[in-house]
Order: structure tokens, then sequence, then C-alpha cells
């Protein structure tokens, strides 16, 4: 799940993160958070996402997109015949954005659970608007909605989705929390 903070002033895509910690360096989590995003893009579930898909989602996460430049950034990622990408066009657009963004120079080399670890931080931090260290239904139903999800819309849904991840019964999520539910998920490959 990949989100804009509230407190930061519209970012322009053209603009390079600050840190590579904006990519996800395990392999499971990345196809996890692709295939994730990939859905949430595919509004009409039709297994293709349209540059028009692609612009309404990355204005919703408060980024800033001109659909020409869009266009002919995602246009040779799109099979011919298509009027949008498949999920493997838009994993090798992702790879591509990835190598223009950050080179393909290696990082010195880190345990992957390490790596893992430091992917979990940020996923979290999407979410922990506020930084305390806890996500709370609020924060949770606020990227939700950004995101354009139905639950953003129903706190009491999204109670019940804290209920299930919170073990201290605070009515809330801490890291380790969140980074027990992450660490459960299994992928299920359609």
């Amino acid at each position: 799940m990949a989100a804009a903070a509230d407190s930061e002033c519209k970012r322009s895509l053209d603009r390079r993160p600050s840190s590579s910690s904006f990519r996800l360096r395990c392999s499971s989590l990345n196809s996890l958070r692709l295939r994730r995003v990939f859905d949430i893009f595919d509004k009409n579930r039709d297994g293709l996402i349209t540059v028009q898909e692609i612009h309404q989602a990355l204005t919703r996460l408060g980024l800033e997109t001109d659909v020409s430049d869009l266009d002919s950034t995602i246009r040779s990622f799109i099979k011919s015949g298509n009027i949008g990408l498949t999920y493997d066009g838009f994993v090798a657009l992702h790879e591509s954005l990835d190598q223009r963004l950050f080179g393909l120079e290696m990082e010195e080399e880190v345990a992957e659970e390490d790596e893992s670890e430091s992917d979990l931080t940020e996923a979290f931090k999407v979410f922990d608007e506020d930084g305390d260290g806890y996500i709370s239904a609020e924060e949770l139903q606020a990227v939700l909605g950004k995101l354009g999800l139905p639950e953003g819309r129903e706190i009491d849904r999204v109670e019940k989705m804290i209920c299930c991840v919170d073990q201290n019964h605070d009515g809330r999520v801490d890291f380790f929390e969140f980074k027990h539910m992450m660490q459960s998920v299994v992928v299920h490959t359609s």
C-alpha cells in the first residue's frame, strides 16, 4: 500500500525520492505491494489499468500528474491491441522506473531480514500519519479513503480490521502487530 502523508504538499512524479526507502528490496513484499497497487488502480476489474485509471489514483494520493506525460511514460509498456497495462506490463513499468530513479548500483549488502524490517517500517509510517507509533482506526480509514477503497467510508469496518490485528486489545496497531500481520500474509496468485 502506497500513500502520501497529508502534511506534505502535492508532489510531482518527476521529482526524485530522497532515499531508496521508496523501493522495497524484499521481493515477496514487493510482489505483494505491486499486486495490491495494480488491483487498486484497476477500478473496473478488467485486468487492465488505463492511463486514466492511473491518473485518477495518483491524483487521489496527492501526486500531480499530466495525463499526456503519464501516457508517454506508460505507452511503451502497453501491449499492442490493449487499451491499458496488464499486470506484467505494470511490473515492467515499475522495474523501469526503479532503475531510472535509483540506478542499477547495489547498496551495501544487508541481510534480507534487515531489508524486510526497513520496508515494513516504511510501510507502517504510511499508515501512522501522526507519527505516534500506532495506527488508529481513524488513520487507517484516512489512508483507505485516499486510495478510494469502500472501507474508507465505513468506520465500523475499519475498526473490525484493527481488532483483527490488535493482539494486546488497546484499540490500535503498533509496529509489532503490524509486522506480525504482514509476515502472515499469504500471496495468492490468480
